[in-house]
């Protein structure tokens, strides 16, 4: 279960924090990310609480329309670090369609904190207009981690496991149409069975720096991880663009009725 990631207090820390935020906003669901959603928390891991929000209809067809911007929040709640953003369900929809990753994870994430019923509905229509599309998103974020890497001189565990969960969630959703983002669950099955030694460095705690050996040994084999991406990208069990985006447009449009 999703609370079984978190230790009590954080749990509490996460309701707190939310039952704040539902009160200026419906959220569709909210999901757990970072380094608990990706397989390798350390004690000093931040909450990371990734959202879908719906705006009032009524808002969006005034004489001038106020629609709900994304919302974020950095802050340090009783000791533990919280970072809450949410993004409105037309504008999460439309990149869903352009094969945005971080959405797809939100709403088809296997770790949703709270969760609505119409979420339930929502994600057999997601999962049917995924397309080769997303690859292009996993390949820019997995290629950006790789520089954020290098800029720590090759030692941070967290940034190298970044690129790796993300090249292998590409990877796997490409071959199989499957939202996966735990690395631990991913590794072993696309050929990185020793990326569990980082995954024990990491949890040690946020700024782990791997030794020099096994930063060396892992320049040599990260480029694997973005290789075996671009691969998949050809041997993928999805389309080139996506499918049966109607279905998904009127499920918005009677959620938008629906909601006042």
């Amino acid at each position: 279960m999703t609370q079984d990631l978190l230790t009590e207090h954080q749990a509490r820390v996460a309701s707190r924090v939310l039952d704040e935020e539902a009160a200026h906003r419906w959220h569709l669901v909210v999901s757990l990310s970072g380094a608990h959603a990706y397989g390798f928390p350390s004690p000093d891991s931040d909450l990371d609480l990734k959202c879908v929000h719906v705006t009032p209809t009524s808002h969006l067809l005034r004489l001038e329309p106020r629609p709900s911007p994304p919302t974020e929040r950095l802050e340090i709640v009783e000791g533990v670090e919280v970072d809450y953003s949410s993004n409105e369900l037309g504008a999460v929809l439309a990149g869903v369609l352009q094969g945005n990753g971080n959405y797809l994870e939100r709403l088809l994430g296997a770790h949703p904190l709270r969760g609505s019923s119409e979420l339930e509905a929502l994600r057999p229509l997601v999962r049917g207009v995924l397309s080769r599309r997303l690859h292009r998103h996993y390949r820019g974020f997995a290629q950006s981690q790789l520089r954020e890497w290098e800029k720590t001189g090759f030692r941070s565990a967290k940034k190298l496991l970044y690129v790796l969960r993300t090249a292998l969630t590409g990877t796997h959703a490409l071959l199989t149409g499957e939202v996966e983002a735990d690395l631990t669950a991913l590794m072993d099955r696309h050929g990185f069975a020793e990326a569990g030694e980082l995954v024990l460095w990491k949890r040690r705690g946020e700024r782990s720096e791997l030794s020099e050996a096994l930063s060396q040994s892992w320049r040599d084999k990260v480029g694997r991880a973005l290789e075996q991406l671009d691969a998949a990208r050809e041997r993928s069990v999805l389309p080139e663009e996506p499918r049966e985006s109607g279905a998904l447009e009127a499920w918005l449009l009677e959620l938008r009725r629906s909601r006042w």
